[in-house]
């Protein structure tokens, strides 16, 4: 790898960029290395093997042969195993850090949380792997009728660009604990932690169980189509969970979909004005640029305190300054790529044509190291009207629409006019009004009071076009496995 970082990258890159399956790392069929960039300074920071249909064929082969092993292990084994994983990825916590700081853009200290995340799902799935139950069902005298969990076999996870080895690490774990080879395939544009993650782990595991495949939309249909993957998981766009059902519904394969968001924070009259600032300044995720499915991107403040709320809005999002994000002191990383760079932008420009005022940010960030890196300032725009696309579309980066509310029949209608229903955050000091509001929004997680934090064993996941699926809990585990009925005449024979 390139060293192009202020630190001897020698000493946290990965030391290979082949693909990693069957217990050791081989080149691409087609021989294709795409670069992997730095998006902080434009630069490139090495090749990576890109996979292809061919080489996906092989894994899953791998794949399937390390599952006949790794379901037999015993379930407290395969407990330890994953406990002992865990144990490595904080050891190993900060330089894995250090690689998605380069690679994504993310800041450091961001990801230094975001590696101690992957750690704590795999010790809770480690810690559930007893708790795959089945039932005894009554049939009477001479009949025992009971269900069995049993894993599924070749699980294919594709991971978004956001949280890179948060998501590899922490999302091999459900299935692994229940039994079922994984096959990771890391964004492309942030391969690199996941191919440090395999280098860690290599001969822990039985041969195959534990794949990696960088690649594009080639790879990622390969595996959502594959006749030997028994499920297929996405974290990404909506568009790109419409791709992966349409491949996976040649095999009827069950999928797993984390998608897009557009949330809502409302905040109610008797809310404390200052406090609602926080939370729209938390919620937005800025840390990371708002490249998160879970951001509240769209703020209803109620007329009583809108002018108040905004009024603090400056103050608080003066932490949030774009920097360079290899450097602990940095609190805003840069945009993943120049693409989503540009596509942000666009967004911003079409507020502005469309009316929107911008209360802080708006533009692009060039000052000195920044120049050749995608950083954007924390942009917040109020004045917003429903039909504005800021309003009703996805951006994925560091803007959020500031909506003005009155009646709370049509609040309400406007928050749940879109396709979309992840999360939403409600403040307000009035129990009735909390729990009549949580009940009316379409989103699959609530918070009240609260705003953007997950919690291990609570599920996550979206209703609508927001995905299909929980994660984070005990469904996630149960979800990567089967239920076999099983009936016993003991007067058979």
């Amino acid at each position: 790898m390139t060293d192009t970082l202020s630190f001897d990258a020698k000493q946290v890159m990965p030391g290979h960029a082949d693909l990693y399956y069957g217990g050791g790392w081989h080149a691409p069929v087609s021989g294709t290395y795409d670069d992997t960039m730095n998006p902080a300074i434009g630069q490139p920071l090495g090749a990576v093997a890109t996979a292809g249909k061919a080489d996906v064929d092989a894994a899953v082969a791998a794949a399937w042969q390390g599952f006949l092993e790794w379901r037999d292990v015993a379930p407290l084994e395969r407990a330890r195993i994953l406990k002992e994983i865990a144990a490595l990825l904080r050891k190993h916590g900060d330089e894995l850090a250090m690689i998605d700081a380069a690679n994504c853009g993310n800041p450091y200290t961001e990801m230094r949380g975001d590696a101690a995340i992957a750690a704590a799902q795999m010790e809770f799935f480690a810690g559930l792997v007893t708790e795959m139950k089945g039932d005894t069902i009554p049939m009477g005298p001479d009949r025992v009728n009971m269900t069995l969990r049993q894993p599924l076999g070749v699980v294919a996870r594709i991971l978004a660009f956001n949280h890179p080895f948060m998501f590899c690490g922490g999302k091999m774990a459900a299935p692994l604990a229940a039994g079922n080879a994984v096959i990771i395939k890391p964004p492309v544009q942030a391969p690199l932690s996941a191919l440090r993650l395999a280098e860690l782990v290599d001969g822990l595991m039985p041969k195959g169980t534990f794949s990696v495949l960088p690649g594009g939309t080639e790879a990622g249909a390969a595996l959502a189509e594959h006749p030997d993957v028994a499920k297929v998981t996405l974290i990404g766009s909506v568009p790109a969970g419409r791709a992966v059902m349409r491949s996976a519904s040649a095999t009827v394969k069950p999928v797993l979909l984390e998608l897009g968001g557009k949330n809502a924070l409302i905040a109610y009259p008797d809310s404390n004005p200052e406090k609602i600032a926080d939370a729209i300044v938390a919620g937005m995720n800025f840390g990371w640029c708002g490249q998160s499915c879970g951001s509240t991107s769209r703020a209803f403040l109620h007329e009583d305190i809108h002018d108040e709320v905004l009024s603090y809005l400056s103050d608080k999002i003066a932490r949030y300054k774009p920097g360079i994000p290899t450097d602990p002191e940095t609190t805003m990383g840069a945009i993943v790529s120049r693409d989503q760079f540009n596509r942000v932008m666009e967004y911003i420009d079409s507020a502005k044509s469309e009316g929107a005022r911008a209360v802080t940010g708006g533009y692009a960030v060039t000052d000195g190291p920044l120049a050749d890196g995608c950083f954007i300032a924390p942009t917040i725009f109020a004045d917003v009207t429903p039909g504005m696309r800021i309003a009703r579309e996805e951006i994925f980066g560091p803007v959020l629409a500031v909506r003005k509310w009155g009646d709370e029949d049509e609040m309400l209608r406007e928050v749940n006019s879109l396709e979309l229903g992840l999360t939403c955050a409600i403040w307000t000091r009035d129990l009735v009004t909390a729990h009549r509001t949580a009940a009316r929004v379409e989103a699959g997680f609530v918070w009240v009071n609260e705003v953007g934090r997950h919690f291990l064993g609570a599920p996550f996941g979206g209703v609508k076009q927001s995905g299909i699926g929980r994660e984070e809990g005990i469904g996630e585990l149960i979800s990567f496995t089967h239920e076999k009925n099983v009936h016993i005449n003991l007067s058979g024979q």
